[in-house]
C-alpha cells in the first residue's frame, strides 16, 4: 500500500495515505493535480486547523447509565474508535475536547455535568447519547432532566436505547464533518 493520494475519475482527491478519519479533501485544477503529485500541497491556515481539530478528538468520560456500556464498547478493539482519532478517552475536562453524554441525566447529575462542560478548553463539542440523555427516555418524571441540551448546547444526537457502537462512530464522523466545515472566529480586531 502506499501513501500516494488516490484521485477518482472525477479528479478530486479521495484520501491521503492510509487515514481512515480523513475527510475527502477537493482538488479540481490540473495545478492542484500536478502540486498534489509532486508532495505539495496549498490551502488555508484555516483548513489546517480545522483539520488538526476533526483528526485528534478526545472525549472527556461521562457514562451515567447502560449506554455507558455501548460507550465503553466503542472504545475496545472490535469498533475501534482510535481509527477516527477518537482513541484516547480522558478522565480530566481540561484534556478533553469532546463530551459524550451517555445515559439519563438526574436532577443532582446536571449542575456536575455543566461543571465539567465548563472546564473544558474551548472550542468543545457535545454528543448526547441515547433516548435517555437525548430527551429523558422512558423516565418522563421530575427526578431526570428532559434532554441533555437543557443544561449544555449538544452538537450531535445519537438515538436508540441503548444506541450501539456503530451509532456512536457515525456520531463521531458527523461531529467530524460539522467541524471541517466550521469557520474559525476573525483574529483581527
Amino acid at each position: 500500500m502506499t501513501d500516494a493520494p488516490s484521485l477518482s475519475s472525477s479528479g478530486r482527491l479521495l484520501s491521503v495515505g492510509a487515514d481512515a478519519g480523513a475527510l475527502p479533501l477537493p482538488r479540481v485544477g490540473e495545478g492542484e493535480r500536478a502540486a498534489v503529485q509532486s508532495g505539495i500541497i496549498t490551502t488555508s491556515l484555516e483548513k489546517v486547523i480545522n483539520w488538526g481539530r476533526y483528526s485528534s478528538l478526545w472525549p472527556a468520560l461521562f457514562g451515567l447509565a447502560c449506554c455507558a456500556i455501548e460507550m465503553m464498547g466503542t472504545g475496545a478493539a472490535r469498533f475501534d474508535m482510535a481509527r477516527f482519532g477518537c482513541e484516547v478517552f480522558r478522565a480530566s475536562p481540561r484534556q478533553a475536547d469532546v463530551m459524550i453524554v451517555s445515559g439519563r441525566v438526574s436532577q443532582k447529575m446536571a449542575p456536575v455535568l455543566r461543571q465539567i462542560y465548563d472546564q473544558m478548553p474551548e472550542p468543545k463539542w457535545v454528543i448526547s447519547m441515547g433516548a435517555c440523555a437525548s430527551s429523558g427516555g422512558m423516565f418522563n418524571n421530575y427526578a431526570i432532566i428532559q434532554g441533555v441540551d437543557k443544561v449544555v448546547p449538544v452538537d450531535v444526537f445519537i438515538p436508540g436505547c441503548p444506541p450501539r457502537p456503530e451509532a456512536l462512530l457515525d456520531a463521531v464522523v458527523k461531529l467530524q464533518q460539522k467541524i471541517a466545515a466550521s469557520h474559525l472566529p476573525s483574529w483581527r480586531g
